[in-house]
């Protein structure tokens, strides 16, 4: 059987690199990418069988980035490698189309083994947290609603840049909208979330893993 090609997305070079050596033996590591946007013309130029993302990245998160990977690449398929334990991230990236979702501290053992699982149609999600989405499904939390599943797409972009510090006109031009359209969904998101600065915007999108913490 051929190699899976594999495209790697992580805001972190020296990640990237690990997670090369971990797979290069078995798989063909076809690219990578170091933020979101730069994920997407990737996957749109190399169509990989697999692509290992974080969820933490610049200018677009992993999980939005993964729903738009699903009409991009509808065949490729998804493996999160993050730092995010809570079973709401688990959800929402399982949600957004994943079929795997490992935890970094861990993916010097579990990574290989979630390609392996993904590349035969199957599904891997490591045991540090299996025990804690039972739980969270028997309390009847796991599918909760959130503020952030509550903001649109293109609010969730708006509010990412936002926290990254890109001026109205810098999103305007990322976006391609005008800087009136950014203004108003600006306000609407404080609006929504009941904030009033832009600090806390940022502190927010931090909070809920919408942008990486800063180094």
């Amino acid at each position: 059987m051929s190699k899976p090609r594999v495209l790697l997305a992580d805001d972190h070079t020296l990640v990237l690199e690990g997670f090369k050596k971990l797979l290069e033996e078995h798989c063909q590591i076809v690219g990578s990418a170091e933020d979101g946007r730069a994920l997407l013309d990737a996957a749109k130029r190399l169509r990989p069988d697999i692509i290992v993302l974080d969820i933490s990245m610049p200018k677009l998160n992993g999980l939005d980035a993964a729903r738009r990977l699903r009409k991009i690449v509808p065949h490729t398929r998804l493996i999160f490698v993050t730092v995010h334990a809570d079973a709401d991230y688990v959800n929402q990236a399982f949600q957004a189309g994943a079929s795997g979702y490992l935890l970094k501290r861990s993916a010097g053992s579990e990574l290989p083994q979630a390609v392996e699982a993904v590349k035969n149609g199957n599904y891997y999600i490591t045991s540090l947290i299996a025990k804690d989405l039972v739980q969270s499904a028997i309390a009847g939390t796991a599918l909760m609603a959130t503020d952030k599943n509550r903001l649109t797409m293109r609010q969730r972009e708006i509010l990412q840049l936002v926290a990254e510090g890109l001026a109205v006109k810098e999103i305007a031009s990322t976006l391609s909208l005008s800087p009136k359209t950014v203004e108003y969904h600006k306000s609407k998101l404080m609006e929504q979330l009941g904030l009033h600065t832009t600090a806390e915007l940022t502190k927010y999108a931090l909070v809920h893993g919408l942008t990486p913490s800063p180094e």
